[in-house]
């Protein structure tokens, strides 16, 4: 009787250990994933699209913050020391990341500026939906050969104010992107090539599925005004053949003047604009102001610059908000 008790209990002991040391392993593992850094909300939602859970992923600007005026804290900067890569959207949009870059002491970081090889618009070109394009010649990925080198050099630098940055709010653009970050993605963890293939396919087809709602619904209001925000819906303009009128520029960082708030108020009577569009992460008060004097309504359109944590516990992603973003355009063209 009492060696069946110490077999059982050898047996219970064992079976412990052996969960322990599961444990144990799955823990490392998790420590051991390959930490890639982002730079917005829109880099962080593409490159965990592609890579799932197999990559330590972290996003640089906090949830519910603007980015077009942040700028990483030493906290920031350590997290860039221990990354493998990093992604950023580029064409000017992170004023910062030149003079970041170069400060690292992480010689073997991998960078890749996701809007390479997208056709961007000047920033001042936004009267036209077509704009003249600039286009970007495909850059190679290659490992810094040289001392005192980073990947990140073997790029062009799009400096602040030249380029409109708000690139992901195409979703042809954003497969341009998604793809950029795919083949990064692959140089940093080729054991997971297959993965990443997949999962980039997958995304591609469901960004293509959308665009192609896109183009359906909005095909009726092709030469449509929308007045918003701030300058960020050229290029989703310029997919749609629409216009819009930014109560602030491509940059977002200053108030309209007395003058531009007369320009604004008589394009919407002159237009018939219905809906004046607010954004999530700037107060809504010059949107409300205009509405008034107008008659017109107020509604959000995201540019999807970040979301706030709530947005994220609920769900919402990249795509559910330009679902939200195309029934916000739909309602205001047939109000």
């Amino acid at each position: 009787m009492k060696k069946r008790r110490w077999s059982i209990c050898f047996v219970i002991l064992c079976l412990c250990m052996a969960c322990i040391g599961c444990g144990k392993k799955k823990e490392e593992a998790e420590q051991e994933k390959i930490k890639v850094v982002t730079s917005n909300y829109p880099m962080y939602d593409f490159t965990k699209r592609i890579a799932g859970d197999s990559l330590e992923i972290v996003n640089l600007v906090p949830p519910g913050t603007e980015p077009h005026d942040w700028e990483p804290s030493v906290q920031d900067i350590a997290q860039l020391e221990e990354a493998k890569a990093f992604i950023y959207n580029g064409a000017g949009m992170e004023t910062w990341v030149e003079k970041v870059l170069e400060s690292l002491n992480n010689k073997e970081l991998l960078v890749v500026e996701a809007s390479q090889r997208v056709d961007l618009l000047k920033a001042e070109e936004h009267d036209d939906d077509e704009g003249e394009a600039h286009h970007e010649k495909a850059h190679e990925h290659k490992h810094h050969e040289h001392e005192h080198e980073h990947h990140h050099e073997e790029h062009h630098h799009h400096h602040h104010g030249e380029w409109d940055p708000h690139v992901w709010l195409s979703l042809r653009a954003a497969q341009i992107e998604m793809e950029n970050i795919k083949n990064l993605l692959v140089e940093v963890n080729p054991e997971q090539k297959e993965v990443y293939e997949e999962n980039y396919r997958k995304a591609i087809r469901e960004f293509q599925a959308l665009d192609e709602e896109f183009k359906e619904t909005l095909a009726a209001f092709e030469g449509k005004e929308i007045v918003v925000a701030h300058e960020a819906f050229a290029y989703l303009c310029r997919d749609y053949h629409l216009h819009q009128l930014g109560i602030e520029g491509v940059f977002a960082d200053s108030e309209p003047s007395p003058a531009k708030m007369k320009e604004i108020i008589d394009f919407v009577k002159e237009h018939q604009v219905k809906v004046i569009f607010f954004e999530s992460l700037a107060s809504p008060k010059v949107a409300e102001a205009i509405a008034r004097e107008t008659g017109a309504k107020t509604d959000m359109l995201n540019p999807i610059e970040g979301l706030t944590e709530e947005e994220m516990a609920s769900g919402k992603d990249y795509l559910s908000v330009m679902r939200e973003n195309l029934e916000a355009l739909k309602k205001a063209f047939v109000e």
